[in-house]
């Protein structure tokens, strides 16, 4: 196998990689950054950012509380990181999505060492540029839950692991062990098992059995065990010592076991407390979006690969990245539990996957697909962007149609012509329009209509500290992280006993309800509300958005009622 760019292809290109690879480097970043400043999303960003800043202001780095209740859900490691960048940077959108991003970027640093110690330095950099342009890692920037994390986390604990395995020096299985505790501290003990079973994949290819001989290999374990303890003793404290507690229901629930098995296994096997109905081939379709501008050849990739079955099991190749693939993309598949950002982990492997193949291919038929998918989706892409201008009802119309226009362009004057180098930069440069028009254009827009950020703003102006919220009433997360003061949650059924006027947050519809019961209800200030992170086409098209759009109130609640209904 050769693991260098051919001569003829090096030909080709006008403009070789290193002469913009740096600046293509720097564009990715400042695209990923450019959501830095947005609002948390609802729902999930905006409850994981509740909780750190819980835990920022508590300053009780033990417990996972959410509205006054125990949180058993994910293990502890982003919300402390979380929770530190809220002291120091203080508790804003900002410090709640610098860490992840952070993580993201160590992922950039280890696609590129990683695909450089397997390959070369062309394969290193087309594997970052791939990387910096996946669109759900740029989203994920921008909607932050625990995927920067791990995205950073498991590449590099793969590529310490490598340097271990070729060197077999004991620094490297500690610096593996460290990454891969902190990523199982982050998402839980599967992500352990895919890192590993992409060196287990790789041996038994290569009949390399000694490795399960190791000792090094088996105190790697051992060591990822002693540092994961801070997860398992906190979680015993919260948790195991306190039987008592009601979580999900039930009294006696381990913390321990729900990290080790409920968690994981219990979502996979479907039979845990948190339950999903999987669907085997939720991730084949997921990834034609998720893995933009790269889904058409990844699939042709592994199209191939699938043809020349027998080439795969060739002692000469490197099979680590593709058994990580294989292995994470199988469990995510067979789990009976799946959210499409569950893959964004495995993408820097992808990348590096995906940059070898093409900077080795030959096949003229391959070749021809590949610059004729990626030519006709740079223009989809382009157009998409158009037509969401119009759909969206966004502003700056005109302006934005120029932009765009104008940048298409200059792609196709940049980077001219069909070899596959301008292809792909092509591809690169088109994702990074279609999510600076999302970051600055599109998600502004959209934002009006999460109304927790504008209530909160508003609450915090008047510089009330006491606000109410109905229990029976959805949670509004952003809200809850964005106001300052106290928030006190009431039943309804407390009404009766209130001495003095309250100011709640709630739906209209709730209000609505209350007033038909007789109670003194006075809206003050009404806001659209939709939870934008799950956009619907009616909600997109401004024509019918309307229809699908809540209302929720500010309004003062009086004691008792004005007449008892019958």
């Amino acid at each position: 196998m050769i693991f260098s760019q051919s001569p003829e292809l090096e030909k080709k290109s006008a403009y070789p990689i290193d002469t913009w690879f740096i600046w293509l480097t720097v564009i990715g970043i400042l695209v990923n950054a450019s959501g830095l400043f947005l609002p948390i999303l609802e729902p999930d960003g905006a409850l994981y950012a509740t909780i750190a800043k819980n835990m920022a202001q508590s300053g009780d780095f033990v417990k996972l509380m959410m509205e006054g209740n125990d949180w058993l859900d994910k293990p502890h490691f982003p919300f402390w990181i979380t929770a530190l960048s809220f002291k120091i940077f203080g508790i804003n959108s900002f410090a709640y999505k610098l860490p992840g991003l952070l993580f993201w970027l160590a992922g950039i640093y280890y696609t590129y060492a990683f695909a450089n110690k397997l390959y070369n330095k062309q394969t290193a950099q087309w594997a970052v540029l791939i990387y910096l342009s996946v669109e759900h890692l740029i989203l994920s920037n921008n909607d932050v839950r625990a995927e920067p994390f791990l995205t950073g986390l498991m590449i590099g604990a793969a590529y310490y692991y490598y340097l271990a395995y070729r060197d077999n020096k004991f620094k490297n299985y500690i610096a593996g062990s460290l990454l891969l505790a902190f990523a199982i501290m982050t998402k839980g003990i599967f992500i352990g098992c895919m890192v590993l079973a992409g060196f287990v994949i790789e041996w038994i290819i290569k009949k390399d059995w000694k490795q399960f001989l190791n000792y090094r290999w088996w105190l790697s374990i051992v060591m990822m065990l002693i540092f994961i303890l801070p997860e398992l003793i906190t979680l015993y404290l919260q948790f195991d010592q306190h039987p008592e507690k009601l979580v999900f229901g039930q009294h006696h629930v381990s913390g321990v076991r729900f990290f080790f098995w409920d968690s994981q296994f219990g979502r996979f096997f479907n039979n845990g407390p948190i339950k999903g109905s999987g669907d085997k081939f939720f991730f084949f379709h997921t990834l034609l979006w998720a893995f933009l501008p790269w889904s058409i050849i990844l699939y042709l990739l592994v199209g191939s690969y699938l043809k020349n079955y027998k080439a795969i099991f060739s002692i000469t190749g490197n099979y680590i990245c593709s058994g990580i693939s294989l292995a994470g993309f199988l469990v995510f598949s067979l789990s009976r539990f799946q959210l499409p950002h569950y893959t964004n982990i495995l993408y820097p492997f992808f990348a590096i996957v995906v940059a070898n193949w093409l900077l080795n291919l030959k096949h003229e038929g391959l070749l021809k697909a590949i610059r004729y998918s990626q030519n006709t989706l740079y223009y989809l892409l382009f157009a998409a962007c158009t037509g969401l201008i119009f759909l969206v009802g966004l502003p700056y119309q005109v302006p934005a149609i120029i932009i765009l226009a104008l940048l298409a362009f200059a792609g196709i004057r940049l980077f001219p012509g069909k070899s596959l180098q301008h292809v792909l930069t092509r591809s690169f440069a088109v994702i990074m329009v279609v999510n600076l028009f999302l970051n600055s254009l599109f998600y502004p827009t959209l934002f009006k209509y999460q109304c927790g950020n504008a209530v909160a703003a508003s609450f915090n102006e008047q510089r009330l500290q006491h606000i109410y919220m109905f229990s029976n009433v959805s949670s509004e997360y952003a809200f809850q992280f964005y106001y300052k003061g106290t928030i006190h949650t009431i039943d309804p059924q407390q009404l009766d006993t209130l001495k003095n006027n309250i100011v709640v947050y709630t739906s209209l519809e709730k209000v609505n309800a209350l007033q038909r019961m007789g109670y003194q209800v006075q809206v003050v200030e009404q806001f659209p509300h939709f939870h934008i992170s799950q956009v619907t086409g009616n909600f997109l098209n401004y024509k019918k958005r309307e229809e699908v759009v809540e209302q929720y109130v500010i309004a003062t609640v009086q004691p008792g009622l004005l007449a008892k209904r019958s």
